[in-house]
């Protein structure tokens, strides 16, 4: 791995030079679900996968600065947004990585997308990293915001970090979503404190929370993204237990870009990206926390554009 120069804030493309936005939206029939697709731009396609709480509109301020230089697709994963899920079905798992990498293969394939380059963090990160093992010939690279990798391993679990974690163990209860979802107030609450708590200023999501509860309370929402916790499940107490099956290094050049401020993926575990990628340059985002990309979103485009543009010259 190679460690760049931290980047800063002040760094960033001037505030203010966001192009107009206009976004397409699509619906694909993908593996059994109605994927829903935001498109905006035209250039080399990126495909920008989103974390928990997340879904695609979390990409908006991303999108209006890279709308310019690159054709953008933002989906819902499985379950997620606009994407559909049962509202009656019960909870699966079986929605891990591998199934949102092999949606992801079948969405490419129905927009007739050969190589694309992948942004994303958080549940995205999981995705990308499952696709790039299966599919390298399908990438032009890989840019993840705080990146969680295998190697992590038990830090999940240390002491000083539980009190982080407990809501990964909480999404695998079967009541978790009617418990959140019993009244528009508790989704409010619930999904607020992550917005806020994982966010540097606690007030950068405070004008779009109703929105982001609105997704939420769409029958099957709140119980989609919990899928991702309840199947990941097995292979996170691998990872913390040591038992895990070692994986060969990620060849497609990477680039990561991690918030010092982010309490639940530690900007300290940037140590551990040189044990999951082989060609990678990693930097610290000083003073922002978990969402980068929406945080400090003309830092997260200069970086994304220099990474892809110097690949596609």
């Amino acid at each position: 791995m190679t460690e760049s120069k931290p980047t800063k804030l002040e760094q960033d493309i001037p505030a203010g030079s966001a192009s107009p936005l206009r976004i397409a939206h699509h619906r694909v029939e993908v593996r059994g679900i109605r994927m829903h697709v935001a498109r905006a731009g035209s250039g080399p396609p990126l495909v920008l996968l989103h974390g928990w709480p997340e879904f695609w509109a979390t990409w908006e301020p991303l999108m209006a600065r890279l709308a310019d230089r690159f054709d953008l697709l933002a989906p819902d994963l499985r379950g997620v947004g606009e994407a559909g899920r049962d509202p009656a079905a019960p909870p699966d798992p079986t929605a891990d990585a591998d199934a949102h990498a092999a949606d992801l293969l079948a969405l490419l394939d129905a927009l007739a997308l050969g190589r694309v380059g992948l942004v994303g963090h958080d549940v995205g990160a999981g995705v990308m990293q499952a696709f790039a093992r299966r599919h390298p010939q399908r990438l032009s690279g890989l840019f993840f915001f705080n990146c969680p990798t295998p190697a992590i391993g038990a830090r999940w679990a240390a002491a000083d970090h539980l009190n982080e974690t407990w809501y990964q163990f909480f999404h695998q209860q079967p009541w978790a979503a009617a418990l959140v979802g019993s009244s528009r107030e508790a989704c409010a609450a619930y999904v607020g404190h992550f917005l806020r708590h994982w966010s540097a200023d606690p007030k950068t999501f405070e004008g779009g929370l109703e929105r982001w509860v609105d997704n939420f309370l769409r029958p099957g929402n709140l119980q989609g993204g919990f899928d991702w916790y309840l199947s990941s499940a097995p292979a996170r107490r691998q990872a913390i237990a040591g038992t895990a099956p070692a994986l060969p290094p990620i060849e497609a050049p990477t680039r990561v870009l991690w918030g010092t401020r982010d309490p639940i993926l530690k900007v300290e575990w940037m140590d551990l990206v040189g044990q999951t990628f082989r060609n990678a340059e990693a930097s610290r985002a000083e003073g922002v926390g978990h969402f980068v990309h929406y945080e400090a979103p003309d830092l997260a485009a200069a970086e994304i554009a220099r990474f892809f543009l110097e690949r596609a010259g």
